[in-house]
């Protein structure tokens, strides 16, 4: 399962972004948050989970 993004607590710093594996990025800062874009693309490593400054990211 892809990671879901609290946008009520996303500020877009960009760090799931940054750490994400997969090629093509599972994320894109866009309207200064996170959005998953390519949700098939996510290998559920959780990097991102754990990159998120403010928690904003759940693995399921």
């Amino acid at each position: 399962m892809p990671p879901k993004i609290d946008q009520a607590k996303c500020e877009g710093a960009g760090e799931c972004y940054d750490v994400c594996p997969a090629d093509p990025k599972v994320f894109e800062i866009k309207d200064g948050k996170a959005h998953v874009v390519n949700p098939d693309e996510c290998i559920e490593c959780g990097a991102c989970e754990s990159a998120c400054p403010v928690g904003a990211i759940e693995m399921e």
